[in-house]
């Protein structure tokens, strides 16, 4: 297709589906799409100025970047025009007819219908340019890219109904230009003090100026001159002292570099001098994005260099269990022509990454200890990806572990979280570890037989059941001194609080058992590793432990989803000695009865610890013949 030709094209099917949600007015404050027209504009000029530092050319036509409002009450148009870098033909298909986006299948499935819902995800996911149909019936782009030529110029037309037309068009300045044809109930936004308000509330920030229009009377009854005012502080607000910044300031700062439609939940500001000078401005948003557990996903700071912009999102700069981090680093040490390449090699990035990350940490620890019930909503939205640091940050490794929130056996009056300095201080006399148990669900867990010994003491034990969970307790291996122990594993033994009374009627009992024990070895040789007498069981006849070296269930679970086999490895079975059916299979004289009730009693172990059975057929037809007999 030759650029001389005009050209009817449909959207992509999920530009489609996000039009007619626009179209319906999804946003429920129609204002917003000045401000997400204007965020685009503002970054398009900053692409120019990093372009610009390898082709100084590319601005001599135009060195002042800016961006103009202007509007036409007659017409009923509003107009957003930009000097920045403009597009080429290809760049208006890619940009405006499709979401060149990984996920966007993902995104899509998680619309609801809900506007309020649906309104934080689409700005979540970066589309805002589609927020004009909601107050425009008619959009009309023209667009020429930095440095071609003025017969380069591309016009995109659409009524959001399906297609659009794109077709060549002489352009005698660079950058883009969108004109919105108003919808009849939407023209109140052609008005100069309205447009004035909207950018003072929202776009204050921007660092580049946002011009409107002023008439001035030209002298001798000549044809009125049209000039051009800036309404914003035209200044990167970063680089103001925070003093002069109010909270309404950073939060429409974090909706413009976020597109998200909901203020940030605390952020930091910081300027760095001496050896090292960089600003930062960190964000931790209320809400998780949707694509947030997709590793390859868009993530990282937007990177300035001395005010200009750099890369849009620079993951070096924070470790990829932060990457719900937004915000700007601006460094006045990196060289202009950085690159990606360079940044992951260079010790500047390493430092500054190091300090960003204690200054995030920090942020949240201050968040949790001033705003518990903040942070708990925080630890809802992000926590399962903070329990990724201890393995991929271990120098900080204790300052994540206080971080972390798990359930717990503690009756708090219906608390969930509990932080691990809590459960410290409130171990038993004579405790120094710190116990937990892992599994699939709050329920199973409460209802583990693992359990039973320890409330018997009163021990408090923690309840993982994140996915991520065993993985977690790997990498975590103590806190405030205090190891972290199983209480599902072979060696999580009580006795060392236990009396010298308990302790001598436990030996009797696993001497008493001896044959029992041996025999039940003997039965359940092919399935267990070894049967115990066990020291904390109370209520069940039996229970299985993993032994100290091998995988727990959660492990298993996700080596088998990635396709790989899991070492083979048998449980530990410990028995109950005070328990009826216990009783009742040590008296049991018939070998093939025996082990038919062995089986029974190991089945009864595997389910109760929330594992699957390799033969629950085999388990049906036990029961069923145990049933039979005592019926008879």
């Amino acid at each position: 297709m030759s650029q001389a030709e005009k050209q009817t094209l449909g959207f992509q099917t999920e530009v489609k589906q996000l039009l007619h949600l626009m179209v319906h007015s999804l946003y429920s404050n129609r204002e917003i799409f000045l401000r997400e027209l204007i965020s685009n504009a503002s970054d398009a000029c900053d692409k120019l100025r990093f372009e610009a530092v390898q082709q100084s050319d590319l601005l001599s036509e135009d060195a002042e970047l800016r961006v103009r409002v202007s509007f036409d009450a007659q017409a009923g148009t509003v107009t957003i025009d930009d000097n920045g870098i403009g597009m080429n033909r290809e760049e208006v298909i890619a940009n405006l007819g499709t979401i060149a986006r990984s996920g966007t299948g993902e995104f899509l499935k998680q619309l609801t219908g809900d506007q309020k819902q649906d309104a934080s995800l689409i700005g979540q996911f970066g589309v805002g340019f589609y927020s004009a149909f909601i107050v425009a019936d008619e959009v009309e782009v023209e667009t020429r890219r930095a440095g071609e030529a003025h017969d380069q110029g591309v016009r995109w037309t659409s009524r959001g109904e399906g297609e659009f037309t794109i077709e060549p068009v002489e352009k005698a300045t660079r950058g883009t230009r969108i004109t919105l044809h108003l919808k009849e109930d939407a023209k109140e936004f052609a008005d100069g003090f309205r447009l004035r308000h909207i950018i003072r509330t929202y776009s204050d920030h921007i660092g580049l100026p946002i011009e409107l229009p002023v008439e001035q009377q030209a002298e001798d009854d000549q044809e009125p001159t049209e000039a051009w005012e800036v309404v914003n502080k035209a200044s990167a607000l970063w680089t103001r002292p925070k003093s002069d910044i109010s909270q309404e300031d950073y939060e429409e700062f974090y909706k413009h570099i976020s597109h998200d439609f909901e203020a940030p939940l605390t952020w930091a500001h910081n300027k760095v001098e001496g050896k090292q000078e960089y600003t930062s401005l960190l964000y931790v948003p209320k809400r998780a994005p949707f694509d947030l557990y997709n590793r390859d996903a868009p993530k990282g700071l937007k990177l300035y260099v001395q005010r200009v912009f750099i890369l849009d999102n620079a993951e070096q700069f924070l470790p990829l269990y932060l990457r719900f981090v937004k915000g700007v680093i601006d460094s006045a040490d990196l060289p202009l022509n950085i690159s990606r390449e360079i940044l992951q090699q260079s010790p500047l990035t390493d430092s500054i990454k190091s300090a960003l990350t204690k200054r995030v940490l920090d942020m949240l620890e201050k968040l949790a200890k001033n705003k518990p019930e903040e942070y708990a909503s925080f630890w809802a939205e992000f926590g399962e990806v903070l329990k990724e640091g201890p393995s991929e940050d271990p120098s900080n490794r204790e300052k994540i572990a206080g971080l972390l929130r798990f359930d717990s056996t503690h009756d708090d009056g219906g608390k969930k979280a509990v932080a691990l300095k809590d459960y410290v201080e409130r171990m038993k006399e004579g405790q120094d570890k710190i116990y937990y148990l892992v599994g699939d669900s709050l329920s199973q867990l409460k209802s583990s037989p693992h359990l039973e010994g320890f409330r018997k003491k009163g021990l408090e034990v923690l309840l993982l059941s994140d996915r991520i969970d065993e993985w977690l307790m790997s990498h975590l291996h103590e806190f405030d001194g205090k190891s972290f122990v199983d209480v599902a594993r072979e060696g999580a033994d009580l006795t060392e609080l236990d009396s010298e009374e308990e302790k001598k009627a436990q030996e009797e009992a696993a001497e008493e058992k001896k044959a029992l024990v041996e025999r039940l070895s003997k039965a359940l040789e092919s399935r267990v590793s070894e049967v115990r007498v066990s020291t904390h069981l109370t209520e069940s006849p039996a229970v299985l432990m993993i032994g100290q070296g091998d995988l727990g269930p959660q492990m298993r679970k996700i080596l088998e989803a990635a396709g790989q086999q899991a070492p083979d490895s048998k449980p530990v079975l410990d028995i109950n000695p005070s328990h009826p059916l216990i009783a009742r299979l040590e008296a049991e004289a018939d070998d093939s009865r025996f082990g038919e009730l062995a089986g029974i009693v190991c089945d009864q172990a595997a389910l109760a610890a929330g594992q699957a059975l390799e033969e629950p057929g085999e388990f049906v037809r036990r029961l069923n013949r145990l049933l039979l007999e005592m019926s008879q």
